[in-house]
């Protein structure tokens, strides 16, 4: 007899994969955002600060972005919607570990609270929607790239062309004198590509 071996299983949105993801994600956004203040706290302001910042800034937006749909086998609704699941599980366990360790610590300058007006908890529902839409159009691209027959396309093929684009788009931005810091400009290129290119998805479904 031969045997043949089983398709991969695609998705998945049981609550396994969504909670330990999510956790993942989250562990993973804490690392981020303590990378980005050791470096403002160890470098001296200026382009080099700004470089760092921003590469920790994409290569959390990657993993935020892409690994639930990764984890989920985003192929279909049930998977886009597992990865959003991830996405959300993921920034409540970095608000709890930004209560528990960050905001103890005073890891943020004042100037963060006193955009909300001297309150902490301003920014946290805005946390909950940004990492919840990342992770959903980071599962329409996945899954719009295995529909065009590149289910099995690497990390790296999916995530080149945000990366790019993100970059592009931040350097027009600073050439352009917007005052906005180099972090924040990149994340914000990368969000507005990623949403970019999932809209481009959409429409071409089918």
């Amino acid at each position: 007899m031969s045997a043949t071996a089983a398709p991969a299983a695609t998705d998945r949105s049981d609550f396994r994969t969504v909670t330990v993801g999510g956790a993942l994600v989250g562990l993973v956004t804490g690392v981020a955002v303590v990378l980005v203040v050791a470096a403002s706290r160890t470098l001296a302001a200026g382009v080099a600060l700004g470089g760092v910042q921003a590469l920790v800034v994409l290569a959390a937006g990657v993993v935020v972005a892409f690994f639930p749909a990764q984890w989920t086998a985003a192929r279909g609704t049930e998977g886009i919607a597992g990865a959003a699941a991830v996405g959300l599980v993921g920034t409540v366990v970095f608000s709890a570990i930004d209560i528990v360790l960050l905001r103890p610590f005073k890891a943020y300058p004042w100037t963060w609270d006193a955009i909300g007006g001297g309150s902490s908890w301003w920014y946290l529902p805005v946390w909950w929607m940004l990492g919840t839409f990342l992770a959903w159009m980071g599962g329409i691209v996945t899954a719009r790239q295995a529909a065009r027959g590149a289910g099995e396309a690497t990390l790296g093929r999916r995530t080149l062309p945000p990366v790019a684009g993100a970059v592009v788009v931040a350097a027009i931005a600073r050439l352009a004198g917007l005052a906005v810091s180099l972090p924040a400009a990149t994340g914000g290129a990368f969000t507005i590509v990623l949403a970019a290119l999932a809209l481009v998805a959409l429409t071409r479904r089918g």
